[in-house]
């Protein structure tokens, strides 16, 4: 069974940066689409970016130019970089993963971690 943990979540002042962590155990990720979700309070869940087992990367376009996302087979970990955070970026950050497919969708996500705050406030 996968377990997922994100770290990294704080507060930080408009135009800073955060690096969230996505770690795996009970699974190695490279097999897997991992996709990085965030809910801010009153607000719907949304998609932020998306790596699947080949690479390959989405980002909605809020977050285009300012995040990146990558993973390390090797630490079982995939990372969401974050520069020129944005008070609208605050929310609960979400990593989930689904082991086949390549669907970036939040619905077709089988495994969640619980989240992490992120906070952007002058």
């Amino acid at each position: 069974q996968l377990q997922l943990v994100e770290s990294g979540g704080g507060s930080v002042q408009p135009g800073g940066s955060l690096r969230l962590s996505c770690a795996a155990s009970g699974a190695t990720l490279n097999k897997y689409t991992i996709g990085w979700f965030r809910q801010a309070p009153g607000k719907d869940r949304e998609g932020v970016s998306c790596i699947r087992s080949g690479g390959s990367t989405n980002y909605a376009d809020s977050v285009k130019g300012r995040f990146t996302i990558s993973r390390d087979n090797a630490k079982n970990t995939v990372y969401l970089q974050m520069n020129s955070l944005k008070p609208e970026d605050t929310a609960v950050y979400y990593c989930a993963a689904r082991p086949w497919g390549s669907s970036c969708l939040a619905q077709d996500m089988i495994y969640w971690g619980k989240g992490t705050l992120v906070t952007v406030s002058s």
